[in-house]
């Protein structure tokens, strides 16, 4: 009998390689798009993770109504080609699913129906889903490593899952004694956790209001919006300003997601272009910038080899 064929995955020889996991399609793009942008524009390898298709998201797009989860619940499949337009934007080449796509579903928030589900992400069980990401983490071997904090940034249970899963395969990932088969141990150098800026938001909402937009988002008080976080927290900031142009149009590929007319994406369109240029992150892995100063490189500080772990 003739055994299967073992695919054989080119080695990426990049000098600089970077991970990054992300819930659902436009995540990526929201919060790291201008990063992933430049990264790859500057030739070093990108992978971007997404756990699940997003299946459960709010369908903007009147037309593509019936693609809802309580209607045809085929909004996952849509979402994969929304990605993929919006990766071509930003110049990621290697993007996937993590396991396989639609492997893991979209939870929703928690308490709905959707959240119940045995398949959903939040109820994965974690080995599984970590050995998952393992696997790619000893394929791409990742100094830099890139995902939500602990919160998941404002209380979603798949980035919440998110963060779990990556901080789980990291440790996986680093043992040579774990899944000799999913190759090498190795350790990322560096985890980041994304962040967005209390000052930023706060300009960004004050730039809507002088606009003359009345939305719900520009009349809030930044201290009332869950994902942002206080400045003195975030160790490290990219300057993406090149790229802004970019994550705009990658924004915008996500259309049944994304309105950028106003509200909370406005701040991505013309009216708010500075306030989207920069992306802010949280050092959770990795020698700290000195007191006082933040890092402008994700790579700052480690050598262009990271560290491996053979057995």
């Amino acid at each position: 009998m003739t055994e299967p064929a073992i695919e054989v995955k080119p080695v990426i020889t990049a000098n600089r390689r970077m991970l990054v996991v992300h819930a659902h399609p436009d995540d990526e793009t929201i919060g790291t798009g201008a990063t992933m942008a430049k990264y790859a524009a500057s030739g070093a390898h990108v992978t971007l993770v997404t756990c699940t298709l997003g299946e459960e998201g709010e369908v903007l797009v009147p037309e593509l109504s019936h693609l809802a989860a309580d209607m045809d619940d085929s909004l996952g499949q849509h979402r994969i080609s929304e990605l993929s337009d919006a990766m071509a934007i930003l110049g990621v080449t290697d993007f996937r699913f993590l396991g396989n796509p639609g492997k893991y579903r979209d939870s929703g928030m928690m308490g709905v129906p959707s959240n119940q589900r045995e398949d959903c992400f939040w109820r994965a069980d974690l080995l599984a889903a970590a050995t998952d990401l393992c696997a790619i983490i000893r394929e791409v071997r990742p100094q830099v490593v890139i995902t939500y904090d602990d919160f998941g940034g404002y209380g979603h249970p798949d980035h919440i899952q998110a963060h779990r899963v990556t901080h789980y395969a990291i440790a996986l990932a680093e043992c040579a004694s774990f899944r000799s088969d999913l190759g090498p141990a190795w350790s990322p150098n560096k985890v980041y956790w994304t962040a967005f800026s209390k000052s930023v938001m706060a300009q960004g909402i004050q730039k809507l209001k002088e606009a003359g937009d009345t939305s719900e988002f520009a009349l809030m008080d930044p201290d009332d919006l869950p994902f942002v976080i206080e400045d003195a927290l975030i160790t490290t900031v990219i300057d993406g300003s090149e790229f802004t142009e970019s994550k705009y149009q990658a924004l915008a590929a996500h259309k049944t997601q994304v309105t950028t007319d106003s509200g909370f994406f406005a701040l991505s369109n013309n009216l708010g272009f500075e306030v989207f240029g920069e992306e802010h992150f949280r050092l959770a892995r990795g020698n700290a910038p000195k007191p006082g100063s933040v890092e402008t490189d994700l790579f700052a500080g480690i050598g262009i080899a990271g560290i491996g772990l053979e057995s």
